[in-house]
């Protein structure tokens, strides 16, 4: 099989002619160690069964005998042997190069364990898995740079090539390099499935040592799923799990496997944009649910593609999700985060893409053209209130969007009258 390009191939490029070293962080099975070997010049992969007990033991008496090779050197796995950390540190101030070491991981490692966070040694690059545009299912004829650098950029007639029977397959095999390499839709979906069953069997106690329940990861995830892209409360999530199944979890217990499943990078939440448009008490502020791909929630939820083209209302919280998966691969180089915004008087956009230079884009995610209108309305009227906001208070503004976007799962790019750009998520890249 072919290597993929990543999103993240050039950054790393770019980090490494600047710091000594750079950790590649992301989940399990997302191409990190692939894409560091493309630059790698020397490789240690730590858990390697025919090495692994001697790697670890010269790890323990002398490190910096594991960062003798060519470099970049990769160190995979790099957390089974925190002090190789501080190790590489040392060795990056010593040599006073650029480009000596990439560290992967699939989890984080406790603080405690780290002398020196590394700070102007070793840059960090989140990963996650494939978007649209990196499986070659995207067209890629609009980008969302010259979205945001080209105010004169013309999207009219860019168009999609996936049908929503094709972007419901596409969700439920998720962005697993591993998956593209099967010969079947039934070899492509299984790996999701599997991801899932090891993160609960093995991943969620191994992480930090401590023995937690298979059967109780799973009945969290699979509420998780069941509030995807949603504000769900943890007492929800809670209740959920406890009368489900005869299983006993108290808050602690949810909190301990939530806080395992964020180090493993499995669920990844979306805090909330809170401008000051609306009073405090009237602007949600929880956390929308979030995974790290879409895969995961329909494998917890046990969905197949099938099942998904007759729960289209499903499916759309799952499409918001992978919206947000490729947004954030899209946009690594330009050090984005993503929020979103909701107020009890039901406004809201499901993403709020912001780069740090202080620009964004107000975004809806909406399946069909139906639903186009009131996107568009509810966008619109964020940045109204923006707009008469500064009208009263014109000493600390609020910034107006210089966006507003909607992704569909639709064939066709084109920007209305009102300025809203309509979006197909499969016509997407950098």
């Amino acid at each position: 099989m072919s290597y993929f390009i990543r999103t993240a191939d050039e950054i790393l490029s770019i980090l490494l002619d600047v710091f000594g070293a750079v950790l590649i962080e992301g989940p399990k099975w997302c191409g990190k160690t692939t894409s560091a070997e493309q630059i790698a010049k020397s490789i240690i992969k730590l858990q390697d069964p025919d090495m692994r007990e001697n790697y670890l033991s010269t790890a323990q008496s002398k490190p910096s005998l594991l960062l003798q090779g060519d470099t970049p050197r990769l160190i995979d796995e790099w957390q089974d042997a925190p002090v190789l950390w501080d190790a590489v540190r040392t060795m990056v101030d010593n040599r006073g190069e650029p480009g000596q070491f990439i560290l992967t991981g699939s989890n984080t490692v406790p603080k405690e364990k780290i002398r020196h966070s590394g700070t102007g040694r070793i840059a960090r690059l989140r990963m996650m898995p494939m978007s649209l545009w990196e499986s070659q299912e995207s067209t890629g004829l609009v980008s969302i740079k010259e979205l945001f650098n080209n105010p004169e950029y013309d999207i009219d007639g860019a168009t999609s090539n996936m049908s929503i029977e094709q972007l419901i397959f596409a969700a439920c095999r998720g962005g697993w390099p591993s998956s593209l390499k099967g010969n079947s839709d039934l070899s492509k979906l299984i790996v999701a499935r599997n991801y899932l069953n090891s993160v609960c069997a093995m991943d969620i106690s191994r992480i930090d040592g401590k023995q937690r329940n298979e059967k109780l990861a799973k009945l969290i995830l699979k509420s998780y799923a069941r509030n995807i892209s949603t504000l769900a409360k943890k007492t929800s999530i809670l209740a959920d799990i406890t009368e489900s199944r005869n299983i006993n979890c108290s808050p602690d217990t949810l909190d301990d496997y939530l806080s395992a499943l964020e180090k493993l990078f499995v669920i990844q939440d979306i805090d909330a944009w809170c401008p000051a448009i609306r009073s405090k008490t009237a602007i949600r502020s929880m956390p929308k649910r979030g995974f790290c791909d879409p895969s995961i929630a329909v494998a917890a939820l046990g969905l197949t593609p099938d099942a998904l083209k007759v729960q289209l209302k499903t499916f759309g919280f799952i499409f918001e999700q992978m919206c947000i998966r490729d947004l954030k691969a899209y946009t690594i180089d330009m050090d984005s985060n993503i929020s979103y915004y909701h107020d009890r008087y039901g406004l809201e956009a499901d993403i709020v893409l912001h780069l740090p230079d202080g620009r964004y884009a107000l975004i809806e995610c909406k399946l069909g053209s139906m639903e186009i209108e009131k996107g568009a309305e509810h966008l619109l009227k964020i940045k109204h209130l923006i707009q008469e906001k500064n009208k009263t208070e014109k000493q600390m503004p609020i910034r107006e969007p210089d966006l507003l976007i909607i992704l569909t799962g639709g064939t066709l790019a084109y920007t209305r009258k009102d300025g809203v750009k309509i979006i197909p998520l499969a016509s997407l890249r950098q």
